[in-house]
């Protein structure tokens, strides 16, 4: 925005109204960066304290976003929008029943087998765990030392469930009735898409802003759903090739950990890691030599370099430009805020973030506080142009 002075031959009332607009846009721009700094400092509390709500109503809206090609297909072909959602929804439904069947049902058995398998893996890493035993001494006299120093302390008793059931039992209610409801989430919002993005471009005041709502919404559609569906191709098939792998091997339950490499992968570097760690316990349980026990996770590792240098940069990279740095601080905060539910669904929610901000202007407050601009600028698009 210009200055009064770079206009000296101006009338002096345009001056001073120019100056008097520029103070009120200053002001107007200083009230909403305090009142956007306090609502982004409240923002992850509300969240975190309201996940039993926001938590299933997010996950809905990404499978749903995720989901609207699939719909648009049934549609194209002239089946009704409630029956195509239904369709869509079912789809999803079995997916998951057959990601969390392969997952679950094993693992509960591999639970099971712990009791009995403790000895085999103090065998397995009894050569390690001798390395290690003067270290453990050592730590172990310390705690005596501040044991005994310390005195009495106040003992705190937890009560943890007896049995997998009794967990189950007390956990399943609330999950069911989050599953149920963010079922119900997404069939309204796929039954309702179509009109509802038909209202939104109609009840613009312009055709630009009708033509950039329709692009907006397209480009979220396209960027969320690409990436779901691609990377969701590329998981499972890395969990196939390494449950086909651990099944040469001749380890226990390759389906199971074929899953776990699937589902964990959805989640940037840690996810990976998680599961390698996995893979070493679950090598360790199952065979005796401690190098042997040791393919399974070397096993992934390699795979998983290979996905991730080569496959994903190749296929992803074209389609989705993300900055490592933006999804290190996106996978840390909705990790904070949800866990590992959080942590799935911190890329989907970043893309969606930033297709947005691409098209409405990005945040500027550099600019506003050391070159006298506004809070946002144009968008990128608008830059590349």
């Amino acid at each position: 925005m210009a200055e009064p002075h770079q206009y000296p031959d101006a009338p002096i009332e345009y001056q001073d109204s120019h100056t008097l607009e520029v103070k009120r846009v200053r002001l107007l721009a200083a009230i909403a960066l305090v009142l956007g700094a306090g609502f982004l400092f409240a923002l992850p509390f509300a969240l975190q304290a309201g996940a039993e709500f926001f938590l299933p109503v997010t996950a809905a809206m990404v499978i749903a976003i995720a989901l609207v090609p699939v719909l648009e297909w049934f549609e194209r072909r002239g089946v009704p929008s409630g029956l195509a959602a239904i369709v869509s929804l079912l789809l999803f439904i079995a997916f998951a029943a057959f990601v969390i069947a392969s997952i679950v049902l094993p693992a509960i058995d591999y639970f099971a087998l712990i009791p009995e398998r403790i000895d085999r893996i103090r065998e397995t890493v009894l050569p390690i765990m001798q390395y290690y035993a003067q270290l453990e001494a050592f730590i172990e006299g310390i705690f005596d030392d501040i044991a005994v120093s310390g005195g009495e302390q106040a003992s705190v008793t937890l009560t943890t469930p007896d049995s997998l059931l009794d967990l189950f039992a007390t956990s399943a209610p609330v999950a069911i009735v989050q599953m149920f409801f963010a079922m119900l989430v997404i069939f309204f919002f796929l039954s309702r898409w179509t009109r509802m993005r038909e209202r939104t471009i109609t009840s613009r005041g312009s055709f630009e802003g009708a033509l950039t709502t329709a692009r907006v919404i397209q480009q979220v559609v396209d960027a969320t759903s690409t990436y779901i569906g691609t990377i969701t191709f590329i998981n499972v098939t890395l969990g196939t090739l390494t449950a086909l792998i651990l099944w040469a091997l001749g380890m226990d339950s390759p389906i199971m950990w074929g899953g776990i490499v699937a589902v964990t992968n959805f989640i940037p570097y840690l996810g990976p890691i998680f599961a390698a760690i996995l893979l070493a316990i679950g090598g360790l349980m199952s065979f005796v030599d401690v190098w042997a026990a040791m393919l399974p996770p070397l096993v992934f590792i390699v795979l998983h370099n290979l996905e991730a240098n080569v496959i994903t940069p190749m296929v992803v990279g074209k389609r989705v430009s993300l900055s490592p740095l933006l999804i290190l601080i996106s996978l840390s905060f909705w990790l904070w805020i949800w866990g590992f539910l959080g942590a799935l669904l911190a890329v989907p929610l970043l893309i969606i973030i930033k297709t947005v901000f691409a098209a409405a202007g990005t945040p500027d407050i550099a600019g506003f506080l050391f070159e006298h601009g506004t809070l946002t600028h144009v968008g990128e698009e608008e830059e590349k142009d």
